[in-house]
């Protein structure tokens, strides 16, 4: 049976709040780090994939970055982020879509993706992401995965282990590593989850 992705994340985000989510960053400061390090202005495009109700989005708000986009499967998790910004909801660009569906409108200098890359288990997935990716990155590519010392499922869904070669391997038609490296992250649970964050630059 195929698992229905967008009815499994709606129904996660519905039923459950961000303390009862492994997920959840109280600060996402390896993503802040990454974005930090490529110098960017403030105008500069940056969209979050699978951002869901991150609060990477509050941070780079709060930084003064213009234009900022989150895009994410489940309607409920964009609505819940945006209850919570209130105002500030409105300089945002929220887009709901599947991410191997996704048709972007414009280029962005940073894509930023932590933990929905590892949810692509099928080869065409994966393919369909780099596509997607390739044609709509000018910048950069930060990628968040559980490393091979994190766990096999998330949320009760399979999901791709990578190490540092493995994830370099995938992206080598269009990215070139910048930097690569492994965290825990403590859960709300206090469990911790390996894993393995690396950034890339788009190839000219």
């Amino acid at each position: 049976m195929t698992l229905d992705r967008k009815k499994h994340w709606e129904t996660v985000y519905e039923t459950k709040n961000p303390d009862q989510v492994s997920w959840t960053q109280k600060m996402p400061k390896t993503s802040l780090e990454f974005i930090h390090s490529f110098g960017l202005k403030k105008t500069a495009k940056i969209i979050d994939i699978g951002g869901g109700d991150s609060k990477l989005v509050d941070y780079l708000l709060d930084e003064g970055f213009e234009n900022v986009t989150v895009l994410d499967i489940s309607a409920k998790s964009l609505e819940k982020a945006k209850i919570r910004l209130g105002e500030k909801a409105n300089k945002v660009n929220w887009i709901v879509s599947d991410i191997t569906e996704f048709e972007p409108n414009m280029t962005f200098d940073v894509w930023h993706d932590r933990a929905t890359f590892h949810f692509l288990t099928k080869t065409k997935q994966i393919e369909k992401y780099i596509k997607i990716a390739k044609q709509s990155i000018s910048g950069f590519l930060i990628i968040g995965t559980f490393s091979k010392n994190g766990p096999k499922k998330c949320s009760g869904v399979e999901i791709k282990q990578y190490n540092e070669d493995e994830l370099t391997l995938e992206l080598k038609n269009g990215f070139d590593k910048i930097k690569c490296i492994t965290e825990d992250h403590l859960t709300p649970f206090d469990t911790t989850q390996n894993f393995l964050f690396c950034c890339f630059k788009k190839q000219t």
